[in-house]
């Protein structure tokens, strides 16, 4: 992994690391917003200059990418290079709650 990308995405932001997840299938902006909402049962809700802001910039990155329109609807999915950055942020997840568990 390029470490331009490791230094700008891990850590991971909040909206980043849901993207990704979100777009691990098939999905357009609309429906990441929806998906996160539910996710997070409502701590979390994506703006649209937050969202296509971001899809623009991971796209750029090749963390994602555009697969197809539909219904005036761009469809992105994520590549093997954003599965990478995370599943990287996954493990530090993974480790920080581990770490906050074995001290409290």
């Amino acid at each position: 992994m390029d470490q331009h990308i490791k230094k700008i995405y891990v850590p991971m932001t909040e909206t980043g690391f849901y993207i990704l997840l979100c777009l691990r299938e098939p999905n357009h902006g609309y429906g990441i917003v929806q998906m996160v909402k539910e996710m997070t049962e409502g701590a979390i809700i994506l703006t649209p200059g937050t969202m296509y802001g971001s899809l623009s910039k991971m796209e750029k990155d090749q963390l994602i990418t555009f697969i197809r329109e539909e219904n005036k609807r761009k469809i992105y999915q994520i590549t093997p290079l954003g599965e990478e950055v995370l599943a990287i942020e996954a493990k530090r997840i993974e480790r920080l709650y581990r770490n906050m568990k074995e001290r409290f």
